[in-house]
């Protein structure tokens, strides 16, 4: 059996070179803490890229602590950033084992910052949360990729505990959190492909009702389930080829 490797030197997709971009721009103080990024139509213009690249790098930038979006007004520069936190190096995850080790840490990780988001979420994460699963339906009805929408529901998990180290681990991350983004997979009939992301959105489904209701207990223990699924799957779907290869890019 093989493990199929991803190219550590390349950014993995437009999101993720967008998300270099700013973040460049920010270290090298080309953007300062409070200034307003252009807009998302401006950087459609600027990049050449969907507005779902758009939405998906500035879920990552915000995951990391890099900016915040103010509803109505636009995207901005944090003003108190600090750099440190828990992160992990997406760079260094190239195998199909290196996957389903960081789904294991996702385990333990993301079930206590669910079990914490029960107890702190606003309604304002409630709300990017339910957004979050509703894109994630539409685009799955329209035949489009749901990583986006997926990493933008479990981001905002993270920044609704309120602890910059949980926004930081997931925001270093970025949509290697989602492995199917990543490797190409046996092939499976649409239809039962279909199928299987309709079950994943159920089980963000649960996890989203436990922290609607404030159930620490729920919420921990329905992210466990989803994510050791996740990883299950994986793992059964690697077992059934041995010509596991990674998507590369062309």
């Amino acid at each position: 059996m093989t493990s199929g490797l991803v190219s550590p030197k390349r950014p993995r997709n437009l999101a993720e070179r967008l998300v270099g971009e700013f973040t460049r721009e920010i270290r090298q103080a080309r953007l300062r803490p409070g200034d307003r990024l252009p807009t998302e139509a401006q950087v459609v213009r600027r990049f050449g890229v969907s507005r779902t690249v758009v939405r998906e790098a500035l879920s990552q930038l915000q995951a990391a602590g890099l900016v915040e979006t103010r509803h109505g007004i636009g995207t901005f520069v944090t003003m108190n950033r600090r750099d440190s936190g828990l992160r992990a190096d997406a760079a260094e995850i190239a195998t199909v084992v290196d996957l389903l080790a960081m789904l294991e840490m996702r385990i333990g990780v993301e079930s206590e910052a669910a079990a914490i988001a029960a107890r702190r979420r606003t309604d304002e994460h409630l709300e990017r949360m339910r957004a979050a699963l509703d894109e994630f339906e539409r685009l799955l009805g329209a035949g489009e990729t749901t990583e986006p929408a997926d990493f933008r529901f479990h981001s905002t998990i993270a920044a609704a505990t309120g602890n910059r180290y949980f926004a930081s681990f997931m925001g270093s991350l970025g949509t290697k959190a989602i492995p199917r983004a990543h490797l190409k997979l046996p092939d499976l009939p649409s239809l039962h492909h279909r199928d299987y992301l309709a079950s994943v959105n159920r089980e963000h489904e649960d996890i989203f009702n436990a922290i609607a209701r404030e159930d620490a207990d729920g919420a921990r223990a329905a992210m466990r389930t989803h994510i050791g699924n996740g990883r299950e799957r994986l793992k059964l779907r690697q077992e059934s080829s041995d010509n596991l290869e990674p998507r590369r890019k062309k």
